[in-house]
């Protein structure tokens, strides 16, 4: 889930409407690079899973923990409520945190429940968990040695989205869009026409949209697929979380060996 991470951390500087980019040429880290609700949210699904604890439970321990983090505002209203209802979204947020599921477990169809389940907490609508669902799986799948066009043609078939424009195609109308149906698709092409790591997130920040989230996204599915991030930016992406975010995020590599 580093891959995540780091592509959260290298999305953020790009996350302002006025900073939004349409090109890959661009430095991957500046003092202003940050975690955001997406990592701090992954973070939360990862220490769930580690210590078997209820997601909606430490979903918003998380977020009174990191409440200055970037969270959207009807997240802002649950996270702080006593409330345990899911407020029937289908935006982004549950595929942006789901990564850690498509790296704990071992089988699809446990990858699959698990996915519903971190996202239902929250997006219970069927494209939100939709979204969580092809995150994960398609994780899930690189790791196993599946290849692209498997990959592809499984998140196709299986979640009906449509992957066939390239990033060409997609990039020069392309806008800010938070939903699942209209980020997550275009965040596992990033993926798809990737060389490598770094090169997903340059694809997915390029595409000028949601760009913490989609490189988020599309950073933990080339850590399953390529096998690791590269080790220079997993150290810039190290020393920008704090003490008690590294903690976990070791704990939850080294038990599940990634």
């Amino acid at each position: 889930m580093l891959g995540a991470i780091a592509g959260d951390i290298i999305g953020s500087v790009f996350e302002p409407h006025w900073r939004r980019i349409k090109r890959k040429e661009f430095d991957l880290f500046s003092k202003k690079s940050k975690f955001t609700d997406d990592t701090v949210l992954t973070i939360a699904v990862a220490d769930a899973i580690l210590h078997q604890k209820a997601y909606a439970h430490t979903i918003k321990d998380y977020y009174r923990r990191y409440p200055k983090a970037g969270y959207g505002k009807t997240f802002r209203e649950w996270g702080a409520s006593d409330s345990m209802e899911a407020y029937h979204s289908w935006g982004n947020g549950s595929a942006m945190r789901v990564s850690a599921v498509g790296f704990a477990f071992d089988d699809l169809e446990t990858v699959l429940q698990e996915a519903e389940q971190s996202a239902a907490v929250t997006h219970n609508r069927p494209e939100g968990i939709k979204g969580a669902q092809a995150t994960a799986a398609a994780i899930y799948l690189g790791r196993q040695g599946r290849s692209k066009a498997e990959i592809k043609t499984y998140i196709e078939t299986t979640f009906g989205y449509d992957l066939r424009l390239s990033l060409e195609e997609i990039r020069p109308q392309y806008q800010f869009d938070s939903s699942c149906q209209g980020s997550v698709p275009q965040a596992i092409t990033a993926f798809l026409e990737s060389t490598d790591f770094e090169d997903a997130i340059r694809n997915a920040v390029s595409l000028g949209g949601d760009s913490d989230t989609q490189a988020c996204i599309a950073g933990g599915i080339a850590q399953g697929f390529y096998g690791g991030v590269p080790k220079q930016i997993a150290q810039e992406t190290w020393a920008r979380l704090d003490a008690d975010l590294q903690q976990v995020v070791e704990a939850f590599m080294a038990t599940y060996q990634i």
